[in-house]
């Protein structure tokens, strides 16, 4: 039974940061790759930002520059360090986790960041 939880979203200012954190239990096995999407109302659910179990990253162009995706010592953790926040940055953040060899893929429920002006 294989479970994503997100921590550390919340309500923050123009300018500031905030540092999303998200953890897999009931694994056996280390994830190929994971990351974090995000949705807005009324737009479709977009990729953030991934990082590969061998450290390799990419960004949305949007997020380049002021986001930092890293990988934790614990297992199967994941970080999405976020400064210079922006408006449009308010979404619903979802943690992704991949295995590429079972074909599978899991998701956690979001965590809710607003970004006031």
């Amino acid at each position: 039974q294989v479970q994503l939880v997100e921590s550390g979203g919340g309500l923050v200012q123009a300018g500031g940061s905030l540092r999303l954190s998200c953890a897999a239990s009931g694994t056996i096995f280390t994830f190929n790759a994971m990351g974090w999407y995000r949705q807005a109302p009324g737009k479709q659910r977009e990729l953030v930002a991934a990082i590969t179990s061998g450290g390799s990253t990419n960004y949305a162009d949007s997020v380049k520059g002021r986001f930092t995706i890293s990988r934790g010592n614990a297992k199967n953790t994941v970080y999405l360090q976020m400064h210079s926040l922006k408006p449009e940055d308010t979404a619903v953040y979802y943690c992704n986790a991949q295995w590429s060899l079972a074909g599978v893929a899991y998701w956690g429920q979001g965590t809710q960041v607003t970004v006031s002006s």
